[in-house]
């Protein structure tokens, strides 16, 4: 699932990047752009603009992906670059995810904060776990929820909130439940992952 999104993420992306890129801008700069906007994103969400949150959520997560986009249209792929983007993606996450926290900080939900945090820490750990494998040469990108079907779903969860809660029933709390289960299921999955690759193999 993951693989297939991020396969069809690139292709329709390719033709922006190449724009861009022809604008002057690097994958450096967006990459440090993206991380500012999605501050903003964060504060936000914190001042509980619900739909307009998830708007953002949603065109930030897809704003972080071209620097990637122009990475490859110029070439200029690098390996500071793969860190710095990998880097400020997870500060980019606390930041979305703090704006989460204080939001219902403000709201005395003592369990949803939870809930989010472990969302974030499942999050991390999802990415620590493809970092680590690579550290020791191994590919590592399975697994139900990278993290551009975390950003989709909690952009749709955010977004039609207010939307459905003169009905009763609050998306945006499903969503991160829902989040909060999968992400250490995905964890799982790459620990499992890992561990066949690794089955029989002696160190030096």
């Amino acid at each position: 699932m993951a693989s297939a999104l991020k396969a069809w993420v690139r292709q329709n992306l390719a033709p922006i990047g190449r724009v861009l890129a022809a604008l002057g801008l690097t994958a450096n700069m967006l990459t440090i752009i993206g991380f500012f906007l999605n501050l903003g994103v964060g504060l936000v969400i914190a001042l509980g603009q619900q739909t307009l949150g998830g708007a953002l959520v949603l065109v930030v997560g897809a704003f972080d992906m071209l620097d990637g986009a122009v990475a490859r249209a110029t070439g200029s792929a690098s390996a500071f670059g793969a860190f710095l983007d990998s880097s400020l993606d997870r500060c980019s996450e606390a930041a979305v995810y703090l704006g989460l926290l204080v939001f219902f900080a403000r709201q005395n939900d003592l369990t949803m904060m939870v809930v989010a945090y472990l969302v974030l820490v499942g999050s991390f750990m999802i990415s620590y776990a493809r970092a680590r494998a690579e550290g020791l040469g191994l590919k590592c990108e399975v697994g139900l929820l990278a993290r551009p079907e975390r950003i989709i779903m909690l952009g749709v969860g955010l977004f039609f909130n207010q939307l459905l809660l003169p009905l009763g029933f609050s998306l945006l709390v499903v969503v991160l439940w829902v989040l909060a289960v999968l992400v250490y299921v995905t964890f799982i999955q790459r620990i499992v992952h890992v561990r066949k690759l690794t089955a029989g193999r002696k160190d030096s």
